[in-house]
């Protein structure tokens, strides 16, 4: 592995970057570093997104999340050097003990719920959230994290279902301005298994799972929450979508309205483009036998 530590023009690497000291994020930066403790680790492009209201200037973002890394507060997680020219991908950034110690200080940190498992996959769900966050506050829409919503009961994600249990990818809800609606995120990459005997989830056992959840009214009394709840299915291939609303279809008789499917080839995160996810928000959900259904706010 090239461990070099600055390129032909003296420039920090993926590798190593020079010190410094006496950096001190400003307030764009804090916004930064709150964006990532919400949702999980970021692409710089997520986090230029996010404060392109107020700051236009892509190069001086980077630069910026640059200083941020030279003054310990941001992290390159080591698992993205394994894709293909990692060094040429937007970097994706994570918070360090010095950046959660500084949130602690300014009394801004909160107990948030961050993806689990698999980095890669954690980092994908990250990602579908943190579009529809940035996408829905241009749209007048505030974006409710998970631990807010677990706060209403002191619940845990994962909800007891028999002899199963159920854990989202992630759970979020929108307010709409007076009006909510919740989420159930589940992320497919391609990797899960379609059916499977095993406790890895699988469509089969996903669908039954969020059937019982959701048609049974479950989520009122284990969140305490009172909005309705959908169930979000995001697929990285159109074949996978089909595959499971044919699952979907075959499954016992109930109402398939609360699930939601839409295909994003370019869900995984290390690819150059992030413009697909952002228009998760303003895009169509599909599902069984339905005309499309949007979340955003144009058509509540």
């Amino acid at each position: 592995m090239n461990t070099a530590t600055t390129d032909s023009l003296g420039r920090a690497t993926f590798h190593h970057i020079a010190p410094q000291t006496h950096v001190r994020p400003t307030g764009r930066e804090i916004r930064w570093l709150k964006h990532i403790e919400r949702h999980g680790p970021q692409s710089s492009q997520y986090l230029f997104e996010l404060t392109r209201d107020t700051h236009r200037c892509r190069d001086t973002a980077l630069r910026q999340m640059q200083k941020l890394r030279a003054g310990g507060y941001l992290t390159l997680p080591r698992q993205q050097r394994a894709t293909e020219r990692a060094e040429f991908n937007p970097y994706i950034y994570d918070l360090t003990k010095k950046a959660k110690d500084h949130l602690r200080d300014l009394g801004l940190d909160e107990p948030t719920v961050r993806p689990t498992g698999h980095w890669w996959h954690g980092l994908t769900v990250s990602c579908v959230t943190s579009a529809i966050d940035i996408a829905a506050a241009r749209d007048g829409v505030r974006y409710i994290p998970a631990h807010e919503i677990l706060a209403i009961k002191g619940a845990d994600l994962a909800i007891p279902l028999g002899r199963s249990k159920l854990i989202p990818d992630q759970l979020f809800a929108l307010d709409y301005g007076g009006s909510y609606r919740a989420f159930a995120l589940e992320v497919d990459r391609g990797t899960e298994p379609k059916t499977s005997r095993s406790q890895r989830k699988n469509y089969r056992q996903n669908i039954e799972l969020y059937r019982q959840l959701i048609e049974g009214g479950l989520y009122r009394s284990h969140y305490g929450l009172k909005a309705n709840m959908l169930a979000l299915f995001i697929f990285s291939k159109k074949g996978n979508e089909e595959r499971f609303l044919e699952f979907l279809r075959r499954a016992r008789s109930f109402d398939q309205r609360y699930f939601l499917t839409q295909t994003i080839p370019e869900v995984l995160p290390a690819r150059k483009t992030h413009q697909s996810l952002l228009e998760a928000y303003s895009d169509p959900w599909g599902g069984v036998d339905r005309l499309p259904f949007y979340i955003s706010s144009a058509h509540q």
